[in-house]
């Protein structure tokens, strides 16, 4: 019987073999090919993700900030009422004729409809 010998990873054989590895070029862009797509993730989760939210929690804070007397709002829990005052931290929101309730300004989450309108 005879065996043949199969070279997987080297050039061994007659005339070096065209399948042998190169030697010499590994190094080249090692560093640059991995930190290019990096910066180019980087960049895509800024605008898809950080920009959107950053805008999001502008115009909530700006909502805060203009919450008059008056206003037609809801709640996060989903509770609509007018405004009856507004004191720095909290409101006072008139869900009913009997029913007042104190919460903080945050849990505004739109004015339906603003006083003067």
């Amino acid at each position: 019987m005879q065996y043949s010998t199969i070279a997987l990873a080297g050039g061994g054989g007659e005339g070096g073999g065209g399948m042998g590895c190169q030697q010499g070029g590994e190094g080249k862009g090692g560093l640059g090919g991995m930190l290019i797509p990096l910066i180019l993730m980087f960049g895509v989760f800024y605008f898809l993700l950080i920009r959107p939210q950053q805008k999001r929690q502008k115009a909530q804070k700006e909502l805060m900030s203009e919450l008059q007397k008056g206003d037609k709002v809801v709640t996060s829990g989903g509770i609509h009422g007018v405004i009856s005052n507004v004191k720095e931290q909290t409101i006072i929101l008139k869900a009913s004729d009997n029913v007042k309730l104190e919460i903080t300004r945050s849990n505004i989450t739109r004015v339906e409809k603003k006083s003067g309108e």
